[in-house]
């Protein structure tokens, strides 16, 4: 999104106009039948409130508001293209129960919803305009030719009065004249009603930005705290035992030179083992620091890499055409390595699946499943929390599903570009 006010990219002519008329003579229909059932959602939701087949409606009532203000954001920017950002749903980006309700909240509270309801609203008010007023324009086309049908009085469309036939031409011509000067007026108000109620302001895209920015900025500082806090407890409780071992053996070795050379020579054959799996342990170490063949070959070839060395086996499934940033695919990858990684040491499952592909709208998106026993949830400090925070700080989302006896799913998405 851009720090400049979205601007129309080509003015309303007369076929936009008359498309506007057509679509609002559509909601004046449609919109009246959305908002019934908006309103019997609401009613039915609360009266049940006390049962949680309530919450349930009330959670459909929610997700209702957001279709019908989407398909309000995509007819507006169809009609007139304002260049309106594309209405999304809301995501807290935590995963578990209580994600979910903050994801609903944020739901709730997302003013670009709450935009395209009412110029819905807008809509279908100026559609109950634009019907009556053209079945007006209609009848008054019709009396035009009345004369043509004798002498008889006829009725004024839409009034109790009669008229002589002789003036039914003047009442046609003026009738027209009327009506198309209302169905002119509501197409051109309809127009400056949607452009201020749908198309953000300067200052509301500079908002969003600064809370965008925010919310990867705090991910960001937190991820760098769990990866921290990860290098230094691998460091403390593999490395580091490992070499100190390695030290005290080639101590006792040292000692046994002189008096004992075979019992010297199995104690350095030991400090030796021990140090190509401290080696082993640092490259496995580095590895989770930097991806190297991430760089070098892409997404693709990194994830069969870590796939090969999961202790479960993987099913992989990549779909990903060119490259994204290294920013989108480093955030990616870590996200499926520390669930792989998850997967292997808790969930008690035998195999996992990894899909991976690359949205139309621009992200990045992968889902990990495994056949575990579930009821993960995310610890501070723990895995889960570096994988939601890592990919907070690369603008992207993620969302947990693991209810306890299994199976246990993370889905990420990542702008491409971030």
């Amino acid at each position: 999104m851009t720090s400049e006010p979205v601007s129309p990219k080509r003015r309303p002519g007369l076929l936009t106009h008359l498309g506007a008329l057509a679509q609002l003579a559509a909601l004046g229909l449609l919109g009246a039948l959305a908002f019934s059932l908006l309103a019997t959602l609401l009613s039915v939701g609360i009266s049940l409130l006390i049962v949680v087949v309530g919450a349930a409606i009330l959670v459909a009532f929610l997700y209702v508001l957001f279709a019908l203000a989407w398909v309000e954001h995509e007819r507006v920017e169809g009609l007139y293209g304002f260049g309106i950002p594309r209405l999304r749903p809301r995501s807290s980006g935590r995963p578990g129960f209580g994600g979910w309700l903050r994801t609903l909240w944020q739901q709730f509270i997302d003013g670009a919803m709450w935009r395209g309801v009412a110029s819905a609203a807008v809509g279908t008010v100026l559609g109950f305009i634009v019907l009556p007023t053209i079945a007006w324009l209609t009848s008054s086309i019709g009396l035009l030719f009345a004369p043509l049908r004798g002498t008889e009085p006829v009725r004024l469309p839409g009034t109790g009065l009669i008229i002589d036939s002789g003036w039914a031409l003047a009442a046609g011509v003026a009738g027209i004249v009327v009506s198309l000067a209302i169905l002119l007026g509501v197409a051109l108000l309809h127009a400056v009603l949607t452009r201020a109620i749908l198309v953000p302001s300067r200052e509301a895209i500079l908002a969003e930005q600064a809370r965008a920015a925010s919310t990867q900025r705090a991910g960001a500082v937190r991820a760098s705290e769990v990866e921290r806090t990860r290098i230094e407890r691998d460091l403390h409780d593999g490395v580091q035992p490992r070499l100190v071992s390695v030290a005290m053996t080639l101590g006792l070795a040292q000692q046994k030179i002189d008096s004992d050379p075979a019992a010297a020579k199995a104690l350095v054959d030991e400090a030796h083992t021990s140090t190509k799996a401290a080696i082993t342990e640092l490259r496995q170490l580095a590895r989770g620091i930097h991806a190297s063949v991430l760089d070098d070959r892409g997404l693709d070839a990194a994830l069969s890499a870590l796939a090969a060395r999961s202790p479960i086996p993987v099913q992989l499934d990549v779909r990903v055409d060119g490259r994204c940033s290294a920013t989108a695919e480093a955030a990616l990858y870590f996200a499926i390595a520390e669930s792989l990684t998850n997967a292997a040491k808790h969930s008690r499952g035998s195999q996992a699946r990894v899909t991976v592909r690359r949205r139309d709208d621009g992200t990045l998106w992968a889902r990990v499943e495994d056949n575990g026993i579930g009821g993960a949830h995310v610890q501070p400090g723990g895995g889960l929390d570096g994988i939601t925070n890592r990919v907070l700080a690369a603008g992207g989302t993620a969302r947990l599903e693991s209810p306890t006896g299994g199976p246990t799913a993370l889905e990420v998405s990542v702008p491409c570009a971030s």
